[in-house]
This record gives C-alpha cells, structure tokens and sequence, in this order.
C-alpha cells in the first residue's frame, strides 16, 4: 500500500499524465488492465483561473477513478494556490499534481514545467502555494535536470519535501534529452535515498520486466508508466503479474486490441464530442497498429477518419483483413 498524505493507493504501477494521450477513456482503460494510479492530462493554471472551458473539460475524471490526481502547470504562485482548488473542485481528484518536468518549447520556453528546475526557490513558492490552495495531498513531477551541466534532481526533490509536497514523480532525462537516450535509473535511486516521502519513478518502462527493474533499481514506491502504454495499455496487466510472481497474460489477439480501442474513441466521443474524439483516435490507432505487419495501409487510413462510423468500418477491415494474414484491402 502507497500513501500520498493520506490517499492510499492499492498498487505499485501509475500512468503517466500525457498530454494529448491520457484523456478520461483512455485513463479507464488503463485502470481496467491494473493501473492503480492515474493523472488528468496537464493543465495551465492561467487557463483554470481566466474560466477557459476546454481546460475545465480535461479535469473530467471518470467515476471508478479513485485514487487520482489531477495535473496543473503555471509559473506564477497566486495563480496557482487558486488553480489547485479549483482542479480539485472540478475533477474531484484524490491529489493536485504539479507538473514541473514538461519540457516541451511552448511550456518550458514560458517559463513553466521543467523551466521551474532552473528556479528552485521560485518553485518553492509554488508549491507551497499549491498546498496551501489545494486542500489534498500535493505532488510533483520533474527531470533529472535542465542539462547535463546542471543536474539537480537530488536538491530539487528535497525542497519539494521541505515545501510541503506529499511524494515526487521524478523522469530520469534532462530537458534538453527530451525523450532520447536512456532514463537514469541511478539517479533516481539517489532522490529515492534522500527523501522521506514516496518518490515514484518514471522513464523507460516498455515491457512488464522494465517495471519490475525500475521498482528494483531504485527502490521507489511506485512505477510510472508513460509512453509504454501507448499502444499497449496490457502493459499493466503484464507487469501486476510479474511483480505478484505469476506469468504474465498474453497479449490480446489483433481483434482484441482493436476491439478495444474501439470501445476507448467510443467513450472519448461521449466525453468531448466525436469530432475531437475522432481527431485523437487517429494518432491512437495507429500506435495500435504499431509491429503489427502489413499495417500501413491501415495506419493511412487511421489518420483520416472524421467519425465513428469511419473507425468502425476501420476495424473491421482490420479485423477481417490483418488477422487472417492478409494485408490486402477488400
């Protein structure tokens, strides 16, 4: 049992908050194959407060979502000791997130997400304004680092603790990696070793037996899966086995997984509109489709469907097509 302050959490495996990726259904999904733990996709605290409507849609948590946090970014302390109790109010969340490891240009270059690692008493100001605004358990995630030259994960997540927050997600890359070469497990064991909360790693888990290493390596509480459930959400399951000693489920049949994204741009039509829930399926199928051979016929027309109809009659082209070995299109 994991406890965030006073949130429990019934599992050693999260999802990672993705922005464009983990939306409500795709978040049930994951909890539906074993993810303890899940995070809305990130969102700006400028954007909360000014009363943006698209923003206060990504707060919508789903109704078995429990324990989950919900994410929330910006630079500025008063805008964010208002927007943690307001993602708190609209999301219903367990846990405000904090997101100080984004390092994308549109974020960090304003000064937001990993930007944060470059000011650590600002960002000391921030979270403590968070928990003072929040009114549950308040956590943070960021990176090794801004650079290479500047590597302070270790420092930051101690005065994370010192200004309030109750655990630490840390990403082993520096911002300027992105998401290139390899995660540092090391370096996450060394925050692991100096901090008194729950720290959770995150950072190339891809396989069942990379969240057994990772929870090994480095001693965390919890492991945080990001990109390797991208087109395997079983992932969970996998790993849930191996770490209770069983042998891991097999992969779903072609049919299954599809049949099962299906039902993932379902519930997102129901969630934001079919229209915005069909745009995202487009980049989601195709991740579906990834090593599936024979796929890229289909992975072309993933990328154009416009409605639910279109994704339906996709996957049963795939499913009539791709499983009985044939890449042909009838």
């Amino acid at each position: 049992m994991v406890k965030i302050g006073t949130v429990e959490i019934d599992g050693l495996l999260a999802l990672a908050p993705m922005a464009g990726v983990s939306d409500t259904a795709f978040r049930e999904l994951c909890r539906r194959e074993g993810a303890a733990y899940t995070c809305t996709e990130m969102v700006s605290a400028k954007a909360l407060v000014y009363n943006d409507v698209k923003t206060k849609g990504l707060l919508r948590t789903g109704a078995n979502e429990h324990p989950c946090a919900a994410q929330i970014f910006g630079s500025a302390p008063e805008l964010m000791e208002d927007a943690a109790g307001l993602a708190r109010a609209l999301s219903g969340a367990d846990v405000i997130d904090i997101n100080m490891g984004c390092p994308v240009g549109k974020i960090a270059g304003n000064g937001d997400g990993c930007a944060l690692m470059r000011e650590p008493e600002k960002a000391r100001k921030i979270i403590e304004a968070a928990v003072r605004g929040a009114g549950a358990p308040v956590t943070v995630k960021f990176r090794k680092g801004w650079d290479k030259g500047s590597v302070n994960a270790v420092e930051f997540g101690k005065m994370c603790q010192e200004a309030g927050a109750s655990a630490v997600t840390v990403h082993g890359r520096t911002r300027t990696q992105l998401y290139s070469g390899a995660a540092d497990w090391d370096l996450i064991r060394e925050v692991k070793a100096a901090l008194d909360i729950p720290v959770f790693a995150n950072g190339d888990i891809f396989e069942p037996e990379d969240a057994v290493r990772i929870l090994r390596r480095t001693g965390c509480d919890m492991a945080v899966i990001g990109r390797g459930a991208f087109c395997n959400p079983w992932l969970f399951a996998g790993a849930n086995a191996l770490l209770n000693g069983e042998t891991p489920p097999a992969l779903p049949p072609l049919s299954g997984r599809i049949a099962a994204a299906v039902r993932q741009f379902e519930a997102a039509a129901v969630y934001k509109g079919e229209r915005a829930a069909c745009l995202e399926a487009r980049k989601h199928f195709a991740w579906y489709l990834h090593g599936v051979p024979h796929s890229g016929r289909y992975k072309a027309m993933a990328v154009r469907v416009e409605t639910l109809e279109d994704i339906h009659r996709l996957a049963r082209l795939i499913s009539k097509n791709l499983n009985s070995g044939s890449g042909e299109l009838r």
